[in-house]
Parts: C-alpha cells; structure tokens; sequence
C-alpha cells in the first residue's frame, strides 16, 4: 500500500480511540498542546495513565518539554472543540503556541497548563519512559496528582460519565465521533447473572 494509505487503513483497525489533548510548557514558558489518541489506563493505586510518542523526528515538543519540568496535563476533547483540538497536529514552530494557533484558552493549576474548554482533565507526573525498540517509539507513562472534573459527572460509586460531558472518540487518524451508552453492567461473577446499573447512581 502507499505509505498515507497504509497508515489511515492499519490506524483503523483498533476502533475508537479517546482523544486527549496534552499540554505542556518548557522552562522558558513556551506552551504547547497536542492531540493523542494513544493514552491508556494503566493502574488505580498507584493512578498511573501512559501514552505512545511517535518515533523521533527532530520536533517533538511534547516529549521535550515533559522531560524538562516532568509534568503535564491530560484534558479529554468533547463535541464543542474537537475540530480546534484536532488542528493542535499541525506542526508549528516552538515559539508559536498551538494554544492560540488553535483558538484554545489556556489555564494552569500549580503551574501546569491545561486546556479550559476541557470538562475533564488530570495533572500527570512523569514517572517513566520506556523505548520500544520493534518501532522507535515510547511509552511514557505518569501518575495522575489531580483531577479537574464537573461534579455533576461523577456518580456515587466513583464512576465519571463522560458521555455527559460530550467526550468524543477517534477512529483512524481524522475521524471523530460521540458515543451513545448500551448500559453500564454490574460487577461480572462465575455464579451470579449481570443485571445493569442504573445511570443516575
């Protein structure tokens, strides 16, 4: 297959996809916010979160400015900016903000950036960068310190229903999409049938 053909067709076949944008600064107070689709949970206690950075191609500011001050901000993209959030993958020099180059509003909690139309998003302190040497990328990974979350969201038993909050999925590399919930289901156990959980609790 041709090499952007081959990349949107292999992107696909792991199906939606969260889309989260990563803000960042470097010590210079230079900011930076870019989209990923590769942020995964990795644990509750400790709160670990990690993401793939793609393989080196002399800009990866992101990476960089983590390295620099070991801490950066994760804010999940719903339907109102998604197409402001996407522009953040434009490749712009590092002294243009992709914060304002997007016409994102830019915020800091313990002066870290964040993206304030975000309804969502967690302070995460680098912890680890692991190589994976099969493709030139990294794994980075950080524990979660603070979470920014409209309150009407999470539900008694701790669950946070981003469907409220309108977060949108990714497929491929430019496709987005919101999401309709099925049900939540209950605890699965070998002698005991599932039933749902109700969506107001």
């Amino acid at each position: 297959m041709p090499t952007r053909e081959r990349a949107r067709f292999i992107n696909s076949l792991s199906g939606f996809k969260s889309a989260n944008l990563i803000a960042t600064q470097d010590k210079q107070g230079n900011t930076n916010v870019a989209i990923f689709s590769s942020v995964v949970h990795l644990g509750a206690s400790p709160a670990l979160v990690g993401f793939i950075m793609r393989p080196d191609t002399g800009q990866r500011h992101t990476l960089d400015n983590i390295i620099e001050t070991q801490v950066y901000t994760i804010n999940q993209v719903s339907e109102a900016f998604y197409q402001q959030a996407h522009q953040t993958s434009a490749r712009y020099p590092i002294e243009e903000s992709e914060f304002e180059m997007a016409g994102l509003e830019c915020g800091y909690i313990d002066n870290v950036p964040f993206v304030k139309e975000s309804s969502l998003k967690f302070v995460v302190k680098l912890k680890e960068i692991l190589p994976i040497a099969l493709n030139n990328t990294q794994m980075v990974i950080g524990e979660i310190s603070h979470v920014l979350c409209e309150e009407s969201a999470i539900k008694e038993d701790g669950y946070i229903d981003i469907e409220a909050l309108q977060t949108v999925a990714i497929s491929g590399l430019d496709s987005y999409h919101s999401s309709q919930r099925l049900s939540r289901l209950s605890y699965a156990k070998p002698d005991s049938p599932l039933h749902q959980v109700e969506a107001s609790k």
